[in-house]
Formats: structure tokens, sequence, C-alpha cells
């Protein structure tokens, strides 16, 4: 079975289960791979520019079924998708659904991260040096500064520090680029579910998925599922999908 994947998708499969096997080794010897590949906001004291790439290549150490999840819908979809489209599209419609997700996930988190530095200024705190201190984990120093300066809300300071040090890793956000490209090319499609067993067509199923994550994205920002770069990666994936119909009105799938 595995002989009879396209080019692009076998290559794929191995190079984030590749990684992920090379990341456990390297985490078991104290190096944290999520920190170093996985991508931060940007303008964050930890971003680098190679994470926008990296990131889509990386999964939880701590949760199995992440990445078993995303290859398991990257197999099932993602081939399909390029025996239609060749390799060159697919490939093309798969990082740019990466990068949707890094453009949403970021665009409304800087966004965030820019009214807190502003608000940190505000009440006379050195945001140069909080970086610093971040950096080095010296939060100590952190609470140090902040108990002898009442002025300062500590929980603006807290926010601002759990922004730098989060991130987000994983290829989900491509993955939803796939699922929503099929739901739109396949759309009656019928799909099995596994709990409980019975059909049900592309559309309402995936539909219904992007749509609990738009929800999600809204009603539970606190999580720690990047529901915001699930749904980028398949806003992209439906705008793509729909140019290309729309260039390409001989064939109907």
């Amino acid at each position: 079975m595995f002989q009879n994947l396209p080019p692009v998708t076998k290559n794929l499969l191995l190079l984030n289960v590749l990684i992920y096997i090379v990341s456990m080794v390297l985490t078991s010897k104290g190096i944290n791979m999520i920190d170093i590949l996985g991508t931060h906001y940007f303008g964050t004291v930890f971003f680098e520019p190679y994470q926008i790439i990296t990131h889509m290549f990386m999964h939880s150490m701590t949760d199995f079924m992440h990445i078993l999840f995303n290859m398991l819908l990257l197999f099932m979809f993602g081939a399909h998708l390029e025996k239609i489209w060749g390799a060159k599209r697919y490939f093309i419609f798969y990082i740019a659904c990466g990068l949707g997700s890094f453009a949403l996930y970021n665009g409304i988190g800087v966004w965030q991260i820019l009214e807190l530095k502003n608000q940190i200024i505000a009440q006379g705190y050195d945001i140069t040096s909080l970086n610093h201190q971040i950096v080095a984990n010296n939060f100590e120093a952190v609470n140090l500064y902040a108990r002898t300066h009442p002025e300062l809300n500590t929980e603006t300071v807290q926010t601002y520090i759990n922004f730098n040090n989060s991130n987000l890793a994983g290829a989900s956000g491509a993955i939803f680029g796939l699922l929503a490209g099929f739901a739109i090319l396949f759309p009656n499609t019928k799909l099995m579910l596994l709990f409980p067993p019975i059909p049900i067509k592309a559309k309402y199923l995936i539909g219904g998925y992007i749509a609990f994550e738009v929800y999600s994205s809204i009603y539970k920002p606190g999580d720690t599922i990047a529901h915001l770069a699930h749904v980028g990666g398949a806003v992209v994936g439906i705008i793509l999908v729909l140019i290309w119909k729309k260039k390409d009105r001989k064939n109907f799938y």
C-alpha cells in the first residue's frame, strides 16, 4: 500500500515521521525541538523566520494521537488529491495551506502582543529588559520588579510572557486545507465514520468539522489546540480550489 502512494504524499509522511522520531530522541536528551522548530508568534523573543516552514513538520511529543491522526488524514485525502492534481500543484497547495494556517494564527496573535507591549510600556516597564529576562528564563527578576513597582499590572506582564513562550506545531493547518479541498471537489462522496459506523457525505462531515473549529476559535481561545490555525488552512484550501475550478471547467469530480 505504501509503495503505491504518490511521491509528494509519501515523502511528506516520511519527513513528518522521521522528524518526530528524531525529536523524541533529542527531547530525551533535554533538547526541546518543539521550541526550536515549532513557530512562535512573529515579533516575540523566540521567533525565527525558518519556523514558518519547520512548524508544519513538528508534532507534540506528549500526544502521539496528534501525529497519528494527521498522518492518517494525509494518507487518506492527500494521496487522492495528488493523483488528481499532480505532484507540483498538490505540493503548492499543501505548503500554501500551511502558510495560511500560520498567517491567520499569527495575525491575531501579533495584534494582541502589540496591545500588551503598549500597555506594559505605558506602565513604565522596560520592555527590552523584560524580553532579556524571558530569554534567560529569569522570572524571579521579573517577579521582583513587579513587586517593587506596584503600579504595574502583573496580569498583563504574565500574559505577555505566556505569548512569548507559546508556539504552534503540526501539520494540522495543511491537513485542514486538504480536507476543505476534498469536500469542495467531492461533496457527495460518502465517508464512513468509525464511531458510530455510518456513512456521511463529505460536505457535511468535513464542513461540520471546519464549522466546529471556527466555533472553537471564538469560544475556546484558552485551550491548547490552535483552532485558528486549522481555520486558516481550510480558508486557503477553499480559496485555491475555487480559483482552480473556475480556471479549469473541463474537469468535474
